[in-house]
């Protein structure tokens, strides 16, 4: 017995008809997105890993979270910041970070609110990890997109950030990933022209961490050197709009508890991982009497400097610099300079750092740096709570030479990486990707853009625009 089968469903299953063949460009784009799917998906799957032991009870016992590496901000604050009894960031509880943040905070909180009180909080750091893994996933496409479509060069790239042995050990310590997801957009964003997607990507972004206001520095000087101002100023336009958008109504109702970051990251002192830190330590002279007062005032003029000398480098630099390159050096000194390095803030640095050098050396040397830290640290808090009474049994840590060792090796490496991305900059034929004859790929209307404005200096040394 037959059955007759009309055209249009013999074509959609398979039989009868040919298929219109797919575009060979659009069938690379394909299979290169599946890859980075399951490449990011992967590291996630690591990560989560790497964290089990305290998913199991580890982070119940204050040594044993370090001694098994496996230490995360998300299980304990949980119940630090009120929300196992109840309390709604801002209004209910003061909260030490932007708003995103506290968002995501809540609704893990309101989504675990029917699970038994016993696993609640390991239920929470399990929904927030989904979410967490949602913005890796995103972070690694929208690299790709920023690294342009030529070659198997933008499927590299992305691949070295979503396995970063860095990335991996440090995707889950805190809600960092959320800001990253966005910038990384935001910066895919400004790659396909879409300056106020772009700007409003970024505000949100800054919405959750402060730190993608280095994104819009570079773009400022970008622009400025390419008589793209316009552009420029629709971008940041879109992104205050979108930064007031989800900040104005916590402002209004709750200022007090909208205001604990800010009031946080002023009077907070030198931390983990930051060079002052490790000055205050071995009380070298830097600070003076009124440490914190000092401090401060130190961080912020060493980063100002950073950032003017990037500006002339930007504005006077033969080639007009790609975009993620003058990114990755703000970020990098805005790091080094600040007082707290926290281990996890190296998720902000690898998508720029791919973007701005996509070559292995010395990334690799960089990652190797970024691994010995992280378990540095921890390494280092047993070593310390071990000599302040903790009872500790087993691994003793490491000692305080070996983890200043292991802070050091990340700042240099840092250091050095941002060296090479000023010698690309001021030697264009050194650039991975213009060697290969592209521009700037994540630099949108920039890309391929002639330059209106430029810093020159004559033989006297004084400076002139032209």
């Amino acid at each position: 017995m037959g059955v007759d089968v009309p055209e249009s469903a013999n074509a959609r299953f398979g039989g009868g008809a040919e298929r219109p063949a797919r575009p060979a460009g659009l069938a690379a784009a394909l299979g290169s997105t599946n890859v980075l799917v399951v490449a990011s998906v992967l590291g996630m799957v690591l990560a989560f890993a790497e964290k089990s032991p305290c998913r199991s009870g580890a982070w119940n016992s204050y040594a044993g979270q370090f001694q098994r590496a496996c230490y995360t901000d998300i299980y304990p604050l949980y119940y630090g910041e009120g929300l196992s009894a109840g309390k709604v960031p801002y209004t209910g509880h003061p909260v030490e970070y932007p708003v995103l943040i506290g968002g995501a905070m809540q609704a893990a909180a309101w989504l675990v609110r029917n699970v038994s009180v016993a696993i609640r909080g390991r239920e929470f750091f399990d929904v927030t990890v989904v979410l967490l893994a949602v913005c890796a996933v995103a972070t690694v496409l929208a690299t790709a997109r920023a690294a342009g479509s030529k070659g198997p060069g933008r499927r590299a790239q992305a691949l070295m950030v979503a396995l970063s042995p860095a990335f991996i050990l440090s995707a889950f310590i805190n809600w960092d990933l959320i800001a990253v997801a966005l910038t990384a957009l935001g910066i895919a964003a400004w790659a396909a022209r879409r300056g106020v997607w772009a700007g409003v990507l970024l505000g949100l972004a800054v919405a959750a961490k402060f730190y993608p206001l280095v994104v819009f520095g570079p773009l400022l000087l970008l622009c400025l050197r390419a008589g793209r101002m316009r552009d420029f100023a629709k971008c940041l336009a879109a992104g205050v709009v979108a930064w007031l958008a989800v900040n104005l109504p916590v402002m209004i109702v709750a200022p007090s508890g909208w205001a604990r970051f800010y009031v946080f990251s002023k009077d907070r002192g030198a931390d983990w991982g930051s060079i002052w830190y490790m000055f205050e330590h071995f009380s070298v002279p830097v600070l003076g009497n009124t440490q914190l007062s000092a401090l401060n005032k130190l961080s912020a003029v060493f980063f100002a400097l950073a950032c003017a000398a990037i500006a002339v480098l930007a504005l006077a630099a033969p080639r007009r610099p790609r975009l993620p390159q003058l990114c990755f050096l703000v970020l990098a000194a805005f790091l080094m300079t600040n007082k707290v390095w926290s281990p996890q803030y190296v998720v902000w640095l690898v998508p720029l750092a791919v973007l701005a050098r996509p070559r292995l050396w010395p990334y690799l040397l960089w990652q190797l740096a970024e691994v010995a830290y992280f378990f540095g640290i921890w390494g280092y808090l047993i070593f310390v709570y071990a000599g302040g009474g903790y009872q500790v049994t087993g691994y003793q840590g490491i000692s305080t030479g070996w983890y200043f060792a292991t802070l050091l090796a990340r700042f240099l490496t840092v250091g050095l990486l941002a060296a090479y991305v000023v010698r690309d900059i001021l030697d264009p034929e050194r650039d991975a990707v213009r060697a290969l004859g592209g521009d700037d790929p994540a630099g949108g209307v920039l890309d391929h853009a002639g330059d209106r404005f430029r810093l020159r200096f004559n033989r006297a040394g004084a400076a002139s625009a032209s």
